[in-house]
């Protein structure tokens, strides 16, 4: 496995990230995640049967030193970094005029600084293998929602994606923004409950992102919503 290629993705332990991770590997990739918790990261490896070719490392994605920690580890270990998959993400389910203030610095640090952290912390390795970074964004990213401060993170994912586009690609460096609708993920834990209609599921998602990783070379998909049918927004 010393040449197949390796994939680090942030908050990676469970539900888009873990699904991601498992299609990775049954594909021949060399796949490093990361979280917040040990115990699910133990759990997961633990469910997967802890292969040769899973590494775990605890990190919050928000912070960069644990980020660049995670990608030295990840060279260290697997000699090579061919994809970064921002994933870790965060939802307060309030609106700006009625919502609790208290978890939106924790929001807006995990989904629109930690994708940039990534970005700045695994770069120099990409150029090395001209890889690919991937940002798990939302179609809340595209369609607003009124008062919604989760969907306006979303929406700095999405210049975020054109942004570094414009300046990795010179570097042979692709770029892909995946937008999903609803996916049945922990992601609603939070919330109290199921968004009602069809969901996703976590694999069909998962689907979407391995796609884009698995393009040959020299092919950059920029942007890929994934709604599921009856989403209207």
């Amino acid at each position: 496995m010393t040449d197949s290629p390796v994939a680090l993705i942030t908050g990676g332990g469970s539900g888009i990230g873990a699904a991601a991770a498992r299609q990775l590997l049954d594909a021949g990739h060399r796949v490093a995640v990361t979280g917040r918790g040990e115990a699910r990261l133990r759990g997961f490896a633990e469910e997967l049967g802890e292969p040769e070719g899973l590494l775990t490392i605890v990190g919050d994605a928000s912070d960069y030193e644990p980020i660049k920690g995670a990608v030295e580890t990840t060279l260290k270990e697997f000699g090579r970094i061919d994809t970064v998959v921002a994933n870790a993400g965060i939802a307060t389910h309030d609106s700006v005029a009625e919502g609790d203030p208290a978890g939106w610095s924790e929001m807006i640090l995990t989904n629109v600084l930690g994708p940039a952290l990534l970005i700045r912390a695994s770069i120099d390795a990409l150029k090395e293998t001209r890889g690919r970074i991937v940002l798990i964004g939302s179609v809340a990213g595209f369609v607003h929602t009124p008062g919604n401060l989760y969907g306006a993170t979303k929406w700095a994912v999405t210049g975020l994606a054109e942004n570094t586009r414009r300046e990795v690609t010179e570097w042979g460096v692709g770029v892909t923004l995946i937008a999903p609708g609803r996916v049945e993920t922990p992601f609603w834990d939070s919330y109290g409950s199921l968004p009602p209609g069809h969901l996703l599921t976590a694999d069909q998602l998962a689907d979407s992102i391995v796609w884009a990783i698995r393009q040959p070379h020299g092919v950059d998909v920029n942007t890929v919503v994934v709604r599921p049918i009856g989403q209207p927004n």
